[in-house]
């Protein structure tokens, strides 16, 4: 009788240490869930990363050598600087696209 259930709790063993790896393996469920997690983090730096991307690309193109916008000028200036004067305070305002100010227009402050 013990030789008619070992070749099926055998079986078992082997069924139960390939499910137990499927589970908690290198691979396994339980891996793919923190895959899952940091890729969500690392989309999240890549929208971040493009964002910067788009911002600094704006600000370039306020850098034109032919026509610096002066209150960009100023802005950088002052804060690389440290040209501010203790009683200003200074606050950006986020540009938008399409609305960037031409050389010779006043933008706004």
């Amino acid at each position: 009788m013990l030789m008619r259930a070992a070749l099926p709790a055998s079986c078992l063993l082997v069924g139960g240490y390939f499910a137990f790896h499927a589970v908690n393996g290198p691979t396994g469920y339980s891996a793919w869930r923190e895959y899952k997690v940091q890729r969500a983090k690392l989309d999240t730096a890549v929208d971040n990363s493009k964002e910067q991307k788009i911002a600094l690309q704006r600000q370039l193109a306020l850098l034109n050598p032919r026509a610096v916008n002066p209150d960009l000028a100023d802005e950088l200036v002052r804060r690389n600087l440290d040209m501010i004067r203790p009683d200003e305070v200074v606050v950006p305002l986020p540009i938008e696209p399409g609305t960037a100010p031409t050389a010779g227009a006043p933008a706004a402050r």
